[in-house]
Parts: structure tokens; C-alpha cells; sequence
């Protein structure tokens, strides 16, 4: 699954360095000693390209959140304390506790289809897998498996499709694994 050319032509912006000690504590954190920073660090990368003062139409700071996603999080997530996504600190805090909620909540066949799954929850939403998952058990596919599965079964508008499906494989298997040969700590999830 991973591809090494994508993986060779990815450039690690220098902002990355002055974030890593706080990825590293919020994914020991969030997952122990045995978590991955690097998956940490690609989906940084993929929301913001590490710049906390990040906005697009929906979402704001390092790790892209949503107001309504900042304002609930708190709620799953006290911990991290009062919303505040232009933090870059509360966004990577924020960040990785979110994974570790959507972690615990998807079932996969591999690690590799659950961390899949985690990452296109946190991209369009839980309530999206949970429909995923019964639109493609009821096409007769394995509910569990995500690439080549699942991520093939959605009713989501073709944009949202598009940009869903991309994100986990982007993260997973394409950034996941730069951070990893860059000296990121962590094991690719996926290979």
C-alpha cells in the first residue's frame, strides 16, 4: 500500500521542529509509549503544513478544527480545556485525544483499516463511517476492511467523497511514513 515515490518527494517543512516535543507528549499522552508521533505529525502536515494560523472555509489553526468540533470536544476530551484552535499547543493536545476518542469508537479487520477509519472520521465525521459501514455490508462487503472496502461505499457528495477518501490514504501511507524516514518516532500502521 505505501508508495515510496510519494513518500520520497515529501518535504518536511522546517516549522515541524519546533512542534515535535509537543506531539511527542500528546500522543504518550493519548496512545503510551507505543503510539506514533509521525501519524501525529502527517496529519498535521495534511491539515495545515504546520502553520497555526491556517484557515480554510470550515476549519481553523494547525490541526484544522471546526468551531462546532472545538467548541464539543472538551466535552470527550476535558483535558485539553477550554477550546482555543489558533493554539497550536490546545490544537496538537486537541488533536490527538480526538484520535484516540475516534480510535476506541472503529473496528477494522487490520490496525492499518482502523487507523483508516479513524482518520476519515476525523476528516467528515463519525456518524459518515458508521453509514459507510452499512452501505457496503449491505453491497456484501466486509465492514471491517477499509481500503479497497469501505472507503469504496459512501452517499457523500462527490467533493466530499473525493477529499474523504484521499485523507487517510495521504496520512497513512504516503506521510506516515516521510516522518518515519525523517526520524519521527513511530512504526508505519499501514505497509
Amino acid at each position: 500500500l505505501i508508495d515510496p515515490v510519494a513518500v520520497a518527494d515529501v518535504r518536511i517543512p522546517s516549522a515541524s521542529i519546533g512542534y515535535r516535543l509537543q506531539v511527542e507528549r500528546a500522543v504518550a499522552d493519548n496512545f503510551g509509549l507505543d503510539g506514533s508521533p509521525a501519524r501525529l505529525a502527517a496529519k498535521l502536515h495534511a491539515e495545515s503544513a504546520w502553520r497555526g494560523n491556517a484557515q480554510s472555509p470550515y476549519a481553523n489553526g494547525i490541526a484544522q478544527f471546526t468551531p462546532a468540533t472545538a467548541k464539543w470536544l472538551p466535552t470527550v476530551c476535558p483535558d485539553v480545556g477550554l477550546p482555543d484552535p489558533w493554539d497550536a499547543d490546545w490544537s496538537i493536545r486537541a488533536a490527538a485525544c480526538y484520535d484516540s476518542w475516534l480510535h476506541d469508537r472503529v473496528r477494522g479487520a487490520t490496525e492499518c483499516d482502523r487507523w483508516a477509519k479513524t482518520q476519515a472520521a476525523y476528516n467528515g465525521g463519525l456518524s459518515w463511517i458508521e453509514r459507510d459501514e452499512r452501505l457496503a455490508a449491505s453491497n456484501g462487503v466486509d465492514p471491517l476492511v477499509w481500503f479497497g472496502g469501505v472507503e469504496l461505499h459512501t452517499a457523500r457528495a462527490a467533493w466530499a467523497r473525493k477529499e474523504n477518501r484521499a485523507y487517510p490514504r495521504k496520512i497513512l501511507l504516503v506521510l506516515e511514513p516521510a516522518y518515519i524516514a525523517a526520524g519521527w518516532s513511530g512504526t508505519a500502521v499501514c505497509r
